[in-house]
């Protein structure tokens, strides 16, 4: 009873307050920024591939990128895509792009600020994020733990259980694997990489991260070709069941608004733009400008909806109705398994096999990215190294207790808190949406004065109010001071 409550209020919140919220102020981030999503978007792949190259005390800025990617790229990129289609139809996919593209510019906005408000730890880590903004922008402390607090609950102790259930319950149906084991398993490969710290899930994360997200895409991408003739036929679909322009083509939710609604909802959650949770690896990166990082940032939205989640989504929409027919009610959790299957598997067995590998990396994966994202908030609340330790002993408790039972209540009340989470920061960075835009301004001017790499100081009056013991304010007398240009808010 009490779960279904819960569930309720969080779906009231989600369906009638968060996607307007979430797509509003997107609209505004866009324009605030004169589309820095689109007008800056090749400059964005450029410094990705660029910035493994940055050296510093903190984590490099791809490290931050793939701390992020991990949390981003999960289950939902696969059973939330097949979900989507079988609810909102083919042209769920197209709205899940739209939103996406809405969505880098809050990313953006979002990533900046937790640059701008990032503190310097005595270890020499950069900490930042939404309870940091909140707090030294806004000055709410009470904000700030409550939303801190939010987050711990959620990413810290109850989204590892909901990914490791996943892992289980695939290994299970796939190889019999009891489900102890799979925790013990879990458990064992946790040890020593969340008791490690920031930095040794980050070299984790930076390894294993493009490694799982290219073995997906290289086998959709085949999936692709071998079906190149079906393509038009399928973007046919897409566009015209956006726009209801053939009764055939909607879901089981029928109509135009569940194909909108659906679409957009996935395309929201599935990146998570807004939620307040990529900021906090944002923060970590050191980097010359904070526009750099959120720029960054923003293109893993676009990575993680606009490329993962279309190519699950082709590859189950090249299946045809074999697989997959629009209106038909689905099993979400298999379907993109079966259309894998239907593609490459020829009777051998290896595509069920291969889909195990991938949800395990895509779950397991998002957990390490849960993990930096809970420290941070964990120090935020005043609980240094020993509440590290004890958080992460409690996430790797939460592992291995998530994949031998399911908890619906509290993963309720995680999906609450997350609700509640996002409406704290998109209220914030609405509030603090002039730092960004100032920021951005310094960045645009010294690229076009010739700068190929931007730095930034601030200023007396760069900003509406000082930063507190801000971290770009270089030290008197100090190399930084003389050999960085000034920022200007031009």
């Amino acid at each position: 009873m009490l779960t279904d409550l819960v569930a309720q209020v969080e779906g009231f919140i989600s369906s009638h307050i968060l996607i307007f919220v979430l797509v509003g102020l997107g609209v505004a981030f866009t324009v605030a920024t004169k589309a820095v999503q689109f007008r800056l978007f090749g400059h964005m792949w450029h410094l990705m591939l660029d910035s493994r190259k940055q050296k510093g005390t903190s984590l490099s800025s791809f490290q931050a990128f793939t701390v992020g990617l991990a949390s981003r790229v999960g289950t939902g990129n696969i059973a939330g895509v097949s979900l989507a289609l079988i609810i909102g139809g083919p042209g769920a996919l197209f709205w899940m792009w739209m939103v996406a593209l809405l969505g880098m510019a809050t990313s953006f906005m979002e990533s900046t600020l937790a640059q701008i408000f990032k503190i310097k730890g005595e270890d020499g880590l950069s900490r930042g994020g939404p309870a940091y903004y909140i707090e030294r922008g806004l000055g709410s402390r009470v904000w700030g733990c409550i939303f801190a607090g939010l987050l711990v609950f959620s990413y810290g102790l109850i989204f590892p259980m909901v990914q490791s259930n996943t892992i289980a319950q695939q290994f299970r149906s796939t190889a019999g694997v009891p489900k102890w084991v799979t925790a013990l398993i879990l458990v064992a490969i946790s040890i020593p990489i969340m008791l490690g710290g920031l930095r040794r899930v980050a070299k984790v994360t930076e390894r294993l991260v493009p490694i799982m997200a290219i073995a997906y895409l290289v086998v959709a991408l085949v999936i692709i070709v071998m079906n190149i003739t079906e393509l038009p036929r399928v973007l046919s679909d897409i566009f015209a069941g956006a726009f209801g322009l053939r009764p055939g083509l909607a879901g089981i939710g029928g109509g135009l608004w569940a194909t909108i609604f659906n679409g957009a909802k996935r395309g929201l959650f599935s990146n998570e733009a807004g939620q307040g949770s990529m900021p906090n690896g944002a923060a970590t990166a050191d980097v010359p400008h904070p526009v750099v990082q959120g720029l960054i940032q923003a293109l893993g939205t676009f990575v993680d909806t606009i490329i993962v989640c279309s190519m699950t989504g082709f590859m189950i929409l090249l299946a045809g109705p074999s697989v997959y027919v629009p209106g038909q009610k689905l099993e979400d959790d298999i379907l993109a398994q079966a259309a894998l299957t239907h593609h490459l598997d020829y009777g051998t067995g290896w595509t069920v096999w291969f889909m195990s590998i991938v949800i395990f990396f895509f779950a397991y994966s998002s957990t390490l990215g849960y993990s930096v994202f809970a420290e941070i908030n964990v120090n935020y609340l005043g609980w240094k190294k020993h509440g590290s330790t004890i958080l992460h002993v409690l996430m790797i408790a939460a592992t291995g207790l998530g994949a031998i039972a399911a908890l619906p209540l509290a993963w309720s009340l995680a999906d609450l808190a997350l609700a509640l989470m996002t409406i704290i920061n998109m209220v914030a960075v609405a509030l603090l949406m002039r730092y960004v835009v100032r920021c951005l301004r310094d960045y645009d001017a010294q690229r076009k004065a010739g700068s190929t790499e931007p730095v930034f100081v601030e200023t007396p009056g760069f900003f509406p109010k000082p930063v507190p013991d801000s971290v770009w304010v270089p030290v008197k007398n100090s190399p930084a001071e003389t050999d960085k240009p000034a920022a200007t808010d031009s």
